[in-house]
């Protein structure tokens, strides 16, 4: 346009006045054209959560945006009050996070220079809320400020996304305001009437609450069962087809009987003594076996915790990774999965139609249902968002391996082959049932044959599960061969066995999760959260995978039963979760609720200061004599849960750590003494414990605190390092090893490091492994070397 310009005033020489006229003209039109295209040039906003979420969206937008993460909150209550006036309906006073001013400025600069701003935040409550208080930070800087959500992160999804903007949902905002109130006004009252009554530093949640009254529950079941004995008697057996199998004493002249002593079972031996084993009667069924429906966030955390031996919280930070993209080759950054916090089973059309199209094209037309499987919703269900399942089923485990992590590899594999299997077709199952007369004494033996495998030929059943074991310990699901009424079978073997019933199981983290998604407490973004903060308060330990309350958590629980008892119950905790889903569908006002819930609890709290006595932390005296001056030592409660001190204190100061068996009862471990003198003081060195883990310490304690670490015998492997492997705990209670020099070396390794050289490799020691299908082996940190031996047999089961 200047080039135009200046042609023409250089054609126009000489003509003074119009030559200056023409060529303002032909500049001010260009400066026009100028102006309009950098306003339609104009770039966008977008703000979400995470820096890695930004990084993904960023590159399916393009230039025309902006994306900047809030990482997380900007606002909250304040720390140093309650932050909630009371009298004037509960409003909240919000402050601005103190780490957040240096990201709150930056979106500000970026909404000044934007036309429009899009809040894609997580597509939940704490989503809404989030962005709701960023709108209110920037809207004197930008009033163009649109709400987009994002259920899975691909370009089509984003794209989608930012065409359907809408304002923000104010009804989902109260709901999470009224929760988060009302989780400040329990936590902010009730601690000081806990540091009043048992001691500082304790805190109660209203939702933990509840799951920390269910384990306690449960382990009083425990502790209070008493086993009861009985009997099985097992015979193997052969018929005219093989194979031998296997088959239990049901009853006695046509009814059912239970061996109660081992007399019973000897009499049941006698009777049968001699007597042919007839065949008498072959039942057979047909059943199918319907695949189970895609993940919500309940059923991932319940799986993950069997099969991956994940928890909760690990699950979800997995989870959180996938869903907000990883670099997949050519592809570049992509979520792998859809928003991970979800109640719903619903799929969309597209993705069912991709996946049926997989199957046929994988598996064969006959492993496609005729229509679609469709899975009921839960009454409790908001069904706000889809299932979690892959954004692709194209992108399958075998394709992704070398761009994940491991972690990240296993949890996606479950994710994916959950819903590939969900629209599968049903299995096919040949029920069959003997029923064996030895005289009047009645034998049965109970097996399965899968016809058709459906969706089992990709998503298999887990193999620990007990409900797929019979009285003693075998798998129901057994193969049994073809035979014919009537036939005369050959006994291989009887034998018989004493049993005892088992106590109610205690809590592990998926049992836990099904029963709070059963009873209707919390929600799926809370699961994690509610078993981490159990754990970080020290209100429970975990015992082999499970939940067991320690004392100070039982403390607290009985005194929050005995005092708020509407608090930690299950059926309030559950209708305050509906009352808050009226809130968000706008039936019911927020500060009602909030009122419904501090009224009566305010009430109980005034009673509860003035008749709850202070709690003795001594809560329990022992036959267990003090190792300094035999007196009984009692038990007392510690920052880190309970131990066994000297009554006698402060005169003597003698304490010992111990453990519950699966009874409850106290098991102290008798102290090692090492041969070894203090180099301090001179007196005996032992092997002790503190938080789980062990050390060496000087036995003159406390007057000689001299320790060091509890080393293994086994050299560091890092170049140059003298140091030795010794045995460690993180801060949630597992065990690791790493180099007794640290932090100078920093090797850590999580299987336990054997003082044994492998023999195929030299390598200076081996590892102990578990795992479910080969049990306990030693095996050689080298991948390449791959020597691993079992350890029962003491034979190379590979090389």
């Amino acid at each position: 346009m200047i080039w135009l310009a200046s042609r023409f005033a250089v054609g126009l020489k000489g003509r003074g006045f119009l030559c200056a006229f023409l060529s303002l003209c032909f500049w001010g039109i260009f400066s026009s054209t100028q102006l309009v295209w950098s306003i339609s040039l104009k770039k966008s906003l977008v703000v979400v959560e995470s820096p890695a979420k930004a990084k993904t969206i960023n590159k399916f937008l393009g230039k025309e945006y902006i994306v900047a993460a809030s990482v997380g909150h900007v606002r909250d209550l304040p720390k140093s009050k309650l932050g909630v006036d009371l009298e004037h309906g509960f409003k909240p006073q919000y402050v601005r996070l103190p780490k957040k001013g240096k990201v709150l400025r930056e979106l500000r600069n970026h909404a000044a220079q934007c036309d429009a701003v899009y809040l894609a935040l997580d597509p939940d409550r704490e989503g809404e809320a989030i962005a709701w208080h960023i709108a209110e930070e920037l809207k004197e800087t930008n009033s163009n400020i649109y709400r987009v959500l994002f259920y899975e992160i691909t370009r089509s999804a984003v794209r989608d996304a930012i065409d359907k903007k809408r304002e923000i949902d104010l009804d989902k905002v109260n709901a999470q305001q009224a929760r988060r109130i009302m989780d400040r006004l329990m936590g902010y009252k009730i601690s000081p009437f806990l540091w009043s009554k048992v001691r500082r530093g304790l805190s109660a949640g209203r939702v933990q609450s509840v799951a920390l009254r269910l384990i306690c529950d449960r382990e009083r079941e425990v502790r209070a069962f008493e086993p009861e004995e009985y009997w099985t008697v097992h015979a193997d057996l052969l018929g005219s087809g093989k194979p031998l199998f296997a088959a239990e004493f049901h009853g006695v002249g046509g009814k059912k009987s239970k061996l109660s002593r081992e007399a019973a079972a000897q009499e049941i031996e006698k009777k049968i003594q001699g007597r042919d084993w007839v065949l008498a009667g072959i039942e057979k069924k047909k059943r199918q076996q319907k695949p189970k429906p895609p993940f919500i966030t309940s059923t991932l955390q319940q799986d993950a915790s069997r099969r991956l031996r994940l928890p909760a919280s690990k699950t979800m930070r997995i989870a959180q990774e996938l869903y907000e993209g990883v670099s997949v080759g050519d592809e570049g950054l992509v979520g792998l999965i859809t928003y991970m916090r979800t109640d719903s089973t619903r799929l969309s059309s597209e993705s069912v139609q991709e996946v049926r199209k997989y199957v046929v094209e994988n598996f064969g037309e006959e492993y496609i249902p005729k229509k679609p499987h469709l899975y009921a919703k839960s009454k409790k269900a908001q069904d706000a968002h889809e299932a979690i399942r892959p954004t692709s089923v194209a992108r399958t485990p075998a394709s992704l391996r070398g761009c994940l992590t491991a972690e990240q590899h296993r949890l996606y594999k479950l994710v994916w082959e959950r819903f590939v299997a969900c629209q599968m077709a049903s299995a096919r199952m040949s029920l069959t049932r003997f029923d064996i007369a030895v005289g009047e004494v009645e034998f049965r033996a109970t097996g399965s044959i899968v016809d058709f495998p459906g969706h089992l030929k990709l998503y298999k059943p887990d193999e620990g599960d007990p409900e797929k074991k019979d009285a003693g310990g075998n798998a129901k699901d057994r193969l049994l061969p073809a035979l014919q009424k009537g036939e005369v079978l050959d006994l291989k073997k009887l034998e018989k066995k004493q049993h005892f019933t088992q106590p109610p199981p205690r809590f592990n983290e998926a049992s836990l999760i099904r029963e709070l998604e059963k009873q209707g407490i919390g929600r799926p973004s809370t699961y994690a959260t509610i078993l981490s903060k159990i754990q970080d308060r020290k209100y429970t330990a975990r015992l082999d995978h499970t939940f067991a309350p320690t004392e100070l958590g039982f403390v607290v629980s009985d005194m929050l039963v005995e005092h708020f008892a509407d608090v930690v119950n299950v059926g309030f905790t559950a209708a305050l979760e509906e009352k808050l889903d009226q809130v968000e569908e706008g039936k019911l006002d927020w500060a009602d609720l909030v009122g419904s819930f501090y009224r009566p609890f305010a009430a109980d709290l005034e009673r509860a200061n003035q008749r709850a006595g202070k709690v003795d932390t001594k809560l329990e005296e022992t036959d267990i004599p003090c190792d300094k001056c035999q007196t009984h030592m009692v038990i007392k409660l510690g920052r880190n849960g309970e131990f066994l001190a000297c009554p006698r204190y402060p005169e003597c100061r003698g304490t010992r750590n111990f453990k519950r068996d699966a009874q409850g009862k106290i098991v102290v471990e008798k102290p090692v003494i090492l041969e070894e003198k203090c180099p301090d003081c001179g007196a005996e060195l032992g092997v002790k414990s503190s938080r789980g883990s062990r050390f060496i310490g000087c036995t003159g304690y406390p007057e000689c605190k001299f320790t060091r670490p509890f080393t293994l015998d086994v050299p560091c492997p890092k170049e140059d390092c003298k140091g030795e492997l010794a045995e460690k705990r993180t801060r949630r209670g597992r065990t690791f090893y790493g180099c007794s020099t640290y932090p100078k070396c920093e090797f850590t390794t999580w299987q336990k490091p054997l003082p044994k050289p492998c023999p195929q490799c030299s390598h200076p020691f081996l590892v102990e492994k578990t795992t479910k299908r080969k049990g306990l082996q030693h095996r050689c940190p080298k991948k390449e070397c791959g020597y691993e031996v079992q350890v029962d047999e003491a034979q190379p089961v590979g090389a």
